[in-house]
């Protein structure tokens, strides 16, 4: 599950996101002039310790961008070239936020959703009365149906950007990240999907594909 703790943050992810999103190469092919928030959703690191939350962003020309992003309480060893701010949460304290594509974290968390068939973490509020389970709006659903045993080492992984799509490849293994959402009719037939839905957008779009050495 994912805890979501009511705090003020400096700078606010809208802030962020509008300053770091149109200098990014996949969304070049895009007006970023304005980013409106559509929904997001997030994984959870089985060790409690890094934050992963995937925006969903309407652009002003109509389309729609997901942009992964990890937070995490401490400095990710040999990753400030990914780094896109640091932030102060007056509940957590400091903060580092990166590129989710190059955090093995996260591109672990992704690959096992898609490859077991699993979904978005439930997302809770911390109150005084304790967790209380926030309504999901945003949905993601993996294809497949295997155990996450056998996965690669995502921390030695090569990553490239192709237009409006991010490849991660490791050990044979390749995760696609569609920067813009597609309904799939171009994807591999022997490739795993990721599909969500969000508020306005109720027929699944394939998120990101996974294709297996094995």
């Amino acid at each position: 599950m994912a805890v979501h703790h009511p705090a003020t943050i400096v700078p606010g992810k809208s802030h962020l996101l509008q300053a770091w999103v149109p200098l990014q190469p996949w969304a070049s092919g895009t007006d970023t002039s304005t980013l409106s928030r559509l929904g997001s959703y997030r994984f959870d690191d089985p060790a409690g310790e890094v934050g992963m939350e995937t925006h969903l962003l309407g652009t002003a020309d109509g389309q729609v961008l997901q942009v992964p992003l990890t937070y995490r309480g401490a400095p990710l060893e040999s990753a400030a070239a990914s780094l896109v701010t640091t932030m102060t949460h007056t509940t957590l304290g400091d903060r580092w936020v990166y590129d989710a594509r190059h955090d093995p974290v996260y591109l672990t968390a992704l690959a096992v959703t898609v490859a077991t068939g699993g979904r978005e973490a439930d997302l809770f509020e911390a109150t005084e009365r304790g967790l209380v389970l926030e309504p999901g709006t945003t949905h993601v659903l993996g294809s497949g149906t295997s155990s996450a045993g056998g996965g690669p080492d995502w921390s030695r992984a090569a990553v490239d950007v192709e237009g409006t799509t991010t490849r991660v490849r490791a050990a044979g293994d390749v995760l696609t990240l569609l920067h813009v959402p597609t309904d799939g009719t171009r994807r591999s037939a022997h490739a795993l999907v990721l599909t969500g839905t969000w508020p306005g957008q109720d027929v699944p779009l394939v998120l990101a594909t996974l294709a297996r050495s094995t």
